[in-house]
Order: structure tokens, then sequence, then C-alpha cells
């Protein structure tokens, strides 16, 4: 299966209770029930796949996207503080974060992702590698 959060502990069985199990970990995590650093959607869409990442309060200058070794990393950091005074009483707040995910770009051409941010919304087109039909030739005989 295509397209699902890359872990590192992958298992090369692909038996549906096993789709089962990497869908709980890549939700819950390794070590017990968690939420992922963001949330994404993936979506088959006939020749591409569509990943949503969902990264309010992030600039597009916040969010890096790498490819290395067949692995697709989202990674965002954002840094934010806000000092206000009023009388004689000073109110600091700052916030800061840092996520990354990743997943397994097999199936992908991965020199024609692109991408968008907008509205919060991380969007990355990702068109399926092609499948390479054995070709026939006929051979003259002499």
């Amino acid at each position: 299966m295509y397209m699902i959060p890359y872990t590192t502990s992958r298992r090369s069985s692909s038996s549906l209770m096993d789709l089962f199990d990497e869908f709980e970990r890549s939700v819950f995590g390794e070590n017990g029930r968690r939420t992922p650093a963001f949330s994404t959607d993936i979506r088959d869409e006939g020749a591409h796949y569509l990943l949503q990442a969902e990264l309010p309060g992030f600039s597009k200058e916040d969010i890096d996207l790498d490819v290395k070794d067949g692995i697709l990393t989202i990674s965002a950091t954002h840094e934010q503080s806000e000092e206000q005074k009023k009388d004689n009483y000073i109110c600091r707040e700052r916030r800061y974060g840092s996520f990354q995910r990743s997943f397994n770009l097999e199936g992908i051409q991965e020199d024609q992702i692109c991408a968008s941010y907008q509205n919060g919304v991380l969007e990355l087109t990702l068109p399926k590698r092609q499948e390479v039909l054995p070709q026939s030739r006929k051979i003259a005989i002499s």
C-alpha cells in the first residue's frame, strides 16, 4: 500500500491486520495513544495522490519539505513572542513549536511533486509512477 505515513518498523507482510496495525501506529504512535504532530489526509485522485497537512499558525517560510532516499519529510517550526506592558506589569507570552512527519514515496514520481500552502493547509500533489508495460516487436526472418 502506497502513501501511508512512514515508520522505521515497517513489516514486509501485507495482511489486512498488518495494515490496520500500521494505521493504528501512525495515528497513536508506537508507545501509546498520542496524536500525530499534525493531521494529514491522503486521497487517491487517480493519476496522483493529494496529501493535505493541517499546519495552522505557520507561515510558508516556517515549512520545509525534504525528499531523501524515497522518504518525504514535512517539517514545520514556529516561534512567536509578544510583550505587553500595562500598569507597571509586563506580560510575556511565547509560543514555540516544531513538528515533523515522514512519508514513504514508493510508487511516486519524486521529481514531479508540487506543493502549495493556503489558509493553514499544505497541499502536495504526488504523481503516481506510471507502470512500465512490456513491449512486443516483430522479428524479421532472413
